[in-house]
Order: C-alpha cells, then structure tokens, then sequence
C-alpha cells in the first residue's frame, strides 16, 4: 500500500499528474486546486491513498493528512467514490466543508458532479458526529470536550463559524455545567469580540 511519495513532476495532464520517483513513474490523481498550483519539474511530496478495485488500481494525492483524513472520511460513505471525495476537496477548504458538514448544510457538496442532494445529505448526516469527534479530539485544548456539542450546534445554528463558536467554548470556565448558561457565556465573548 502506498502512503507517500515525494519526486518531481514529469508531466500534468487533465485531473493526474505523472511523478517520477528513483526512476520510476507513478499516476496520482489529485483535486483541482492541488493540480493548478503544481508545475512540470518541481519536487513535490504527496500523501496517499491507494484505491484498489477489480479493475483499477489508483494513487490519490493530497498535499498534507487532514485532507487525506478528510478523503477517507468521505469515501467511507456510501455512493462517495474517490473521484467525487475528490470533487469535494476541490470546492471549499477543509474547513469550509467541516462547517458546512457540522452545520448540516448540504448545499455545499452539490455543487460537485456526481453528488447529488441525497448523496450530499447521507454525507452531512453520516460524518457530523466523525468530524466533530475528530476536531474535539485533536485541536480543542482540555476545556472543549465532546460534551460541548450541544452548544457547538447552538452556535453554529446562530450563524457563528465553527472556529469562532470552538474558540468561544474553549475558553469557558470549566466550572459551567449547565448547557445554557455555557451558551449564554460563549455568546458573550463571542459579542466582545464582534465589538
């Protein structure tokens, strides 16, 4: 399985490029706005994802993990193939697509052929709990636990981003144990700062 190759870019053509690597060249498929920012002869690493099928066998690009996280995620939702995982990547920043997914806004993702509304609402609704999981776990400090969700919906349904409503909930006093009164306490630094 492969999971990283670093080389120089022999040739770009379409949506792959070809990656020459000890003398020996290899297909990777990669996003829209990866391929454009990419130029014949450069050096290049890329983290992958080896998708093997009955009939194929192909390498997937990304330019650093949380996408190739984000690719993965993706694909283990069912009617997502590496092809429109790919699509998604390529329409919004990564954390452009966590909040639209946390927030259950759908709309996002249809703007990427081969989606359509029901595949984009089978996404929203199989990795809201993943994503949120995965950002508590790896990014949130000590006081923002997975406990916060409940306020974390509450503050996106308000509009907040989803980085400024994790950044309102990571600084709460940890002695808060209702709900509402951590609502109310993030809307209030979330006000300060807005002034």
């Amino acid at each position: 399985m492969f999971a990283y190759l670093r080389g120089r870019i022999l040739a770009k053509s379409n949506n792959y490029l070809i990656l020459e690597t000890n003398n020996v060249g290899y297909q990777i498929f990669v996003g829209e706005a990866f391929w454009s920012s990419l130029k014949v002869g450069e050096e290049q690493e890329f983290y992958l994802s080896h998708q093997v099928r009955a009939d194929a066998s192909d390498l997937y690009g990304f330019r650093n993990l949380a996408e190739l996280e984000l690719f993965q995620l993706l694909l283990s939702v069912s009617g997502v193939g590496p092809k429109s995982a790919l699509g998604v990547l390529s329409v919004a920043s990564i954390g452009d697509i966590r909040e639209a997914v946390i927030r259950g806004d759908a709309a996002l993702l249809t703007k990427v052929a081969g989606i359509g509304k029901k595949t984009a609402e089978r996404v929203v609704l199989e990795l809201k709990n993943k994503i949120v999981k995965s950002i508590d776990g790896a990014s949130l400090g000590s006081a923002f636990s997975s406990g916060f969700n409940d306020e974390l919906d509450a503050l996106l349904a308000l509009g907040y981003s989803l980085s400024d409503a994790r950044n309102a909930l990571g600084e709460l006093d940890v002695d808060l144990k209702d709900s509402g009164e951590r609502v109310k306490a993030a809307l209030k630094k979330l006000s300060r700062k807005n002034q």
